[in-house]
């Protein structure tokens, strides 16, 4: 089986540096994709309570037969639930969606999803002391944020006593994020990036063709293998199996320093950004 190289984070806990992500993928679909996965040999699953797949994701735990302790798992909070007893209970439903009771009731990493800094008069921080809690009780073996700006992260430091152990946010070669990486590093803070490929605009790039073609690797591959060695935590998402299988086979090759640096010269600032501002978006689903 192709070794996955573990992080350690910041609470004395590992996690492996590629996963499965299931956003947008249907909840009907969800536990074949995951069981797929397992046995492909993915030992970290990306999930979130926003996904509404939560369920599928325990589902497919179960039906691959790979024991729960073996499969790191990742959830986070949904946008309309930051006040604390909201949280409380928006917790107890991630852990009944997946279906984790007895010895196996805990995630391995919980996020608060989005800071919502418009939203709540901007209290993310009693959201995050209630995700101490949880830590508390060992019902989450590490808790972190997603989407989470240096201010964000700045107010966190100054107001409560824990760091988050991983900071989940977009990170993509037309948009590096570098601000909050760096600061990341500074203060043992883990970087995930969602979106890695920038929702395969960035696997057109000329660049990053010729390097493909170099390597007699598909772009995805090249971009993947780029935010390994960066040392990000990537957890891409696909309902093909031949996508699944491909996206797990990083480790391969590497990356000459030359196309290590052209990568890196595609960075576009915030004009790279795909997604939402953090500093604005305060979304609440239905």
């Amino acid at each position: 089986m192709t070794h996955i190289p573990m992080i350690d984070l910041n609470d004395g806990t590992q996690i492996p540096q590629l996963g499965f992500g299931v956003f947008q993928i249907p909840p009907e679909e969800t536990a074949s994709a995951v069981k797929t996965a397992l046995d492909i040999g993915y030992r970290h699953i990306d999930t979130a309570e926003m996904y509404q797949n939560e369920k599928g994701v325990g589902d497919g735990i179960r039906d691959s037969g790979v024991d729960r302790s073996e499969v790191y798992v990742t959830s986070k909070l949904n946008n309309g639930f930051h006040k604390p007893d909201d949280a409380r209970r928006a917790f107890d439903q991630t852990l009944s969606a997946l279906g984790f009771d007895g010895d196996d009731s805990y995630v391995d990493l919980f996020l608060i999803h989005w800071p919502l800094p418009t939203l709540y008069d901007g209290d993310f921080v009693s959201t995050w002391k209630t995700l101490e809690e949880f830590k508390k009780d060992g019902r989450a073996r590490s808790i972190g944020v997603s989407n989470f700006q240096v201010a964000h992260l700045q107010r966190l430091a100054e107001e409560t006593g824990t760091v988050p152990a991983v900071n989940q946010i977009e990170v993509h070669p037309y948009f590096a994020n570098n601000a909050v990486r760096e600061y990341g590093q500074q203060h043992r803070i883990a970087t995930e990036a969602w979106s890695p490929i920038a929702q395969g605009k960035v696997l057109d790039d000329p660049a990053v063709a010729r390097i493909a073609e170099a390597t007699g690797k598909s772009p995805a591959q090249v971009v993947l293998r780029w935010h390994i060695e960066r040392g990000d935590i990537v957890f891409p998402k696909s309902v093909t199996l031949q996508r699944i299988k491909d996206n797990f086979a990083l480790f391969d090759f590497e990356l000459g320093a030359e196309d290590f640096d052209a990568i890196n010269a595609l960075d576009k600032g915030e004009d790279g950004r795909i997604g939402p501002n953090p500093d604005t978006f305060d979304y609440v689903p239905d």
